[in-house]
């Protein structure tokens, strides 16, 4: 195995990806995926659900060979029980698609999450500071021929306004399974988060998907199911 390979290689810090809601997979198949990867035991996992957009090849090859995806209540399932098993195996999930091992978790995208700023280097590097965002040049050879010739290494960038970071900060945030820490919102933004969103979020804490707890708002396991709901709340109501 690929894992036993890196390790015996001397990396101490493996993860792995799972994909559920494949073509043809059932509950059953899915929770085999899952006990395998726990027997493996990488440090952090990542388990995502299959999105087919509309253009997608994968697709295509779908309706020519008549598979279809298992329904939408299967899919919950494997979310559900497959979060639960790796959660008994002693992966804490801190993110929706995401479990680790204590001290496991990964940093790298804790900064997307967690509103932080980055740097990126190289070519079709992204990078966010002060507000600003920026990307270099994509292309390889246009890339090296600019930093030959000194010029500029940027090809895009633009600044966000207020309303635009605090939004993105609350439904990135909404991801991570401690959720949002309201204080942090109020002091970054200016914004209580309670008192400007409640009424459209009411519905989702009434159904038990989201609840406040200790000075954060965040998912429940069952929320996470409809994150992309909740986190639509924040886009139409920043208006307001």
């Amino acid at each position: 195995l690929a894992i036993t390979e890196a390790r015996r290689a001397g990396f101490d810090n493996v993860s792995l990806d799972l994909m559920m809601w494949l073509p043809r997979q059932t509950v059953g198949g899915w929770l085999r995926s899952v006990e395998g990867l726990i027997a493996i035991r990488p440090d952090h996992a990542s388990v995502y659900m299959l999105e087919l957009y509309p253009n997608a090849p994968l697709r295509e090859e779908m309706a020519r060979a008549q598979w279809s995806q298992a329904p939408d209540d299967d899919a919950a399932e494997m979310y559900l029980q497959g979060m639960s098993r790796l959660e008994e195996a002693g992966y804490g999930e801190y993110e929706v698609s995401n479990v680790a091992l204590h001290g496991r978790e990964s940093r790298h995208n804790l900064k997307y999450w967690q509103d932080g700023e980055w740097l990126g280097f190289g070519c079709g590097a992204h990078s966010t500071r002060y507000g600003a965002r920026w990307k270099n040049i994509a292309s390889t050879e246009e890339y090296v021929a600019a930093v030959t010739a000194g010029a500029r290494l940027i090809t895009d960038e633009r600044r966000l306004s207020k309303e635009e970071r605090l939004e993105e900060a609350l439904f990135t945030g909404l991801r991570l399974a401690e959720g949002i820490d309201l204080q942090a919102m109020q002091k970054r933004y200016g914004v209580d988060v309670r008192a400007r969103y409640g009424k459209d979020l009411e519905p989702f804490a009434d159904e038990g998907l989201l609840v406040y707890d200790h000075g954060f708002l965040r998912l429940t396991r069952r929320g996470m199911l409809l994150a992309h709901e909740m986190m639509a709340v924040f886009i139409s109501s920043a208006v307001r």
